[in-house]
């Protein structure tokens, strides 16, 4: 679909991000999107232009234990930061949320790293990619680490924002009611861009770097492991990514597959498949692995493909259309031009992918996986590494209306989650308050048409509870 472009929109969008203090890379890299939106770039990727992905898994792999020291040891850790949780109801990072024993995410990746480090005598910096809105609270709850941060690095760089553009002509959207809400950030793909501006990515290789690993906060399972760097490290590989096979909570989300033009890996988003091709996209048969977003890339292979092009990657558009005031639908639809990190892999001649366990993707998207974070299905090790007790995650599907919210939430577990190593499903509708000590046993739904608690103690275990 063709957009209404006329020029003057780019204009006053870069005139506005240099007022703003944006980086000219990513002022370039944002024009360069803008064009593609005048020309009707959707970014959609067509089941008839693709074939079914197969890879190797980790478990497959021999790794030699000094060849993974050796990798770990080049690696620098990079952990996206942006994110607010305001879909749970937060305003401040949601890498801040408590999830075991009185820590953070923020806690437990800085005590993974501190841990690591000594391992494998390492000095494995760790850097987080953060948005104006996340800087300040991350940086001040990390101040308590104070070996946290490796000299000649920063311990933290700023993700860049863009302007929204009105549907309608592609002009910068204005909000004088909330000005903040006139700007969004371009998607995790500004990693790239952001790495080259702020010099991180020289700076990286000229203090001896050589590999960086990627992955989100929220994501506890994505420790830097030295076992997939040494993996990676041997296959010479410029780029890669961990996957997962996908399940059926997978069925919407995006998932890897060969360009047949090409025979590169994509990855393809649920926002770059047409509607005629959803069936598909959740064939599970079909398209077996998803993305961790846990990515792996050679620092020098990435300086490369920047000089190459000019400073701009080219990840595939994502066009993402919502309201100005994503709260109020009566504001004007705008587009918001975003990039995933993760579509660099098709960037890369000779990028790879590895199957990993699922315990090296346990995001938290929203409170279902943060009670099951919380539960006894996961246990943190000395490690600080998320060690899964049973051979399976539950299923949770908790009332929205009584549980989507942070605040909601802890509310009604005030002392603690449920045991749920032994469920195999917990479906929660109504308002229900659980006591110290529950536990679920099997399938388990519980349903109330008004508030009710459940005691301290109490097994529930195969049933349908009505209140």
């Amino acid at each position: 679909m063709a957009s209404k472009g006329n020029g003057r929109g780019l204009d006053l969008a870069r005139e506005k991000m240099r007022s703003a203090g944006v980086d000219e890379v990513a002022i370039d890299t944002f024009a360069h999107y803008y064009r593609l939106l005048e020309h009707g770039e959707t970014g959609m990727i067509a089941e008839d232009s693709i074939e079914p992905l197969d890879m190797e898994a980790l478990d497959d792999v021999e790794v030699a234990d000094d060849v993974a020291a050796e990798a770990i040891r080049k690696t620098a850790v990079i952990k996206l930061n942006g994110g607010l949780g305001t879909s749970m109801g937060m305003d401040r990072a949601k890498s801040l949320l408590c999830v075991r024993r009185g820590l953070s995410f923020l806690d437990i990746i800085a005590r993974q790293v501190l841990h690591l480090r000594q391992q494998y005598d390492a000095t494995l910096p760790l850097m987080f990619m953060n948005s104006f809105r996340t800087s300040a609270d991350t940086m001040a709850a990390l101040a308590r680490y104070d070996e946290l941060p490796v000299e000649g690095l920063p311990l933290e760089f700023l993700q860049n924002k863009e302007p929204k553009l009105l549907e309608a002509d592609l002009m910068p959207a204005a909000y004088p009611k909330s000005p903040d809400l006139e700007w969004c950030p371009p998607g995790h793909g500004d990693l790239y861009t952001a790495l080259r501006g702020t010099g991180l990515l020289a700076q990286l290789l000229d203090a001896g770097y050589r590999y960086a690993f990627v992955s989100n906060s929220d994501n506890l399972g994505a420790v830097p492991d030295a076992r997939v760097a040494g993996w990676f490290a041997a296959s010479g590989a410029p780029f890669a990514i961990e996957a997962v096979r996908r399940t059926p909570s997978d069925r919407k989300g995006g998932h890897f597959a060969r360009r047949k033009e090409d025979g590169r890996i994509v990855l393809r988003e649920s926002a770059q498949t047409l509607d005629a091709d959803k069936e598909a996209l959740a064939d599970l048969g079909r398209h077996r692995f998803s993305s961790t977003n846990n990515l792996w890339f050679d620092l020098r292979a990435m300086t490369e493909a920047l000089d190459a092009r000019g400073g701009i990657l080219g990840l595939p558009l994502i066009r993402n259309v919502k309201n100005l005031d994503p709260a109020d639908p009566g504001t004007p639809k705008v587009i918001q031009i975003e990039t995933a990190m993760g579509a660099a892999i098709e960037v890369f001649e000779g990028a790879r992918t590895i199957e990993v366990g699922r315990d090296r993707f346990v995001p938290v998207k929203t409170t279902d996986d943060l009670l099951v974070l919380r539960s006894d299905v996961y246990d943190l090790g000395k490690d600080f590494v998320l060690d899964q007790g049973g051979d399976k995650v539950p299923y949770v599907a908790l009332d929205g209306d009584f549980y989507k919210l942070v605040g909601d939430f802890d509310k009604r577990f005030p002392e603690g989650a449920p045991s749920l190593r032994e469920a195999d499903s917990f479906t929660v509708e109504g308002d229900w308050t659980f006591g110290r000590g529950v536990k679920v046993v099997g399938e388990v739904a519980l349903n109330a048409t008004s508030a009710k608690r459940v005691e301290g103690g109490t097994v529930l275990d195969e049933q349908e509870k009505h209140g």
